[in-house]
């Protein structure tokens, strides 16, 4: 950094959570993983990621999923942080990082990579690194199959664990509303269950359906909805029954389409407009099938840096 720049008191970048499209899964690999075929959209539900100079590394969480988030050395925050300062041999100048969470844990929305996409962005900013985006995305990629696409935003299809990414091209605006559960689900738990629901079956290596990219093309809310679709969703209700009462409930209630976002819990379901969302929102939560209902849009950016004060 130039002598002559006076660096920033602090940065606060935020992160959008994702839903899956579309999410085909490939057989188990030996090393573990599974070959995806993902359809990924970036949507308006933020964490907020603070990064201040600090005598220590350290992390907290704020907000009402704050004890549900680790403030040790497994945070993903706190590891992308680290990661960039070794790249940039910068490990004796530590950060304080804030985190003020709305993005549901274990909620299959990707809310602990988009906090290590936002730490990235603003360690970068506070530091004056200007790091190649390309250099980026291969640390993101290292901390998580989710990571990459926090950075990226919008709609990409994720090939490979997830975090190969092509941009999309789409059109319009989409309107969801996502039920949330009280209780996350293990990704792993819900991989595991996918691979025994299979047994022996033969499966074919994944890829997005062509049902799916014309929907995207043609920005129409309703082909999207009959394209929606998700490997995992039958391994999350296996583990999680009471959540196909959600599913069924939303679509009751006029959702366009509906399907388990990620590895679950989180369901999510489209509607025609923003009234609609409001309207199925209202409807959700006077039903009691889902404890809390959130709404967003789609797609939006990925990590952005949204304040940067100086002294």
């Amino acid at each position: 950094m130039s002598p002559f720049v006076v660096p920033p008191r602090s940065v606060t970048v935020r992160a959008p959570a994702k839903v899956n499209c579309e999410l085909r899964v490939g057989p188990r690999r030996d090393d573990g993983f599974h070959d995806l075929a993902t359809v990924f959209m970036a949507v308006g539900l933020y964490d907020e990621v603070t990064v201040t100079p600090s005598a220590v590394w350290s992390v907290r969480t704020t907000g009402r999923y704050a004890g549900l988030v680790p403030d040790t050395k497994d945070n993903l925050a706190l590891r992308a942080a680290k990661a960039l300062a070794r790249r940039a041999r910068m490990a004796a100048d530590p950060v304080a990082i804030t985190i003020a969470k709305e993005i549901p844990v274990a909620g299959g929305m990707a809310g602990g990579s988009a906090d290590a996409a936002a730490a990235l962005i603003a360690c970068d900013q506070l530091w004056g690194l200007r790091t190649d985006r390309e250099v980026l995305a291969s640390l993101a990629a290292d901390l998580g199959s989710d990571v990459p696409f926090a950075l990226h935003g919008g709609i990409a299809v994720g090939s490979g664990r997830g975090d190969r990414l092509a941009p999309v091209l789409a059109r319009g605006t989409f309107h969801w509303v996502f039920a949330l559960s009280e209780t996350g689900l293990s990704t792993p738990e819900v991989y595991a269950e996918c691979d025994r629901l299979r047994g022996d079956a033969e499966i074919p290596a994944p890829l997005p359906s062509a049902a799916m990219m014309a929907a995207l093309r043609t920005g129409n809310c309703e082909v999207l909805a009959a394209a929606l679709a998700n490997d995992l969703q039958e391994p999350a209700l296996s583990l999680r029954p009471e959540l196909r009462e959600v599913l069924e409930a939303g679509l009751e209630f006029g959702a366009l389409g509906g399907v388990i976002s990620g590895s679950g819990p989180t369901v999510a379901f489209l509607t025609r407009s923003a009234e609609h969302a409001l309207d199925l929102c209202v409807s959700l939560t006077a039903s009691g099938v889902a404890p809390e209902v959130k709404r967003a849009r789609g797609p939006v950016h990925g990590a952005t840096v949204i304040t940067s004060p100086r002294d």
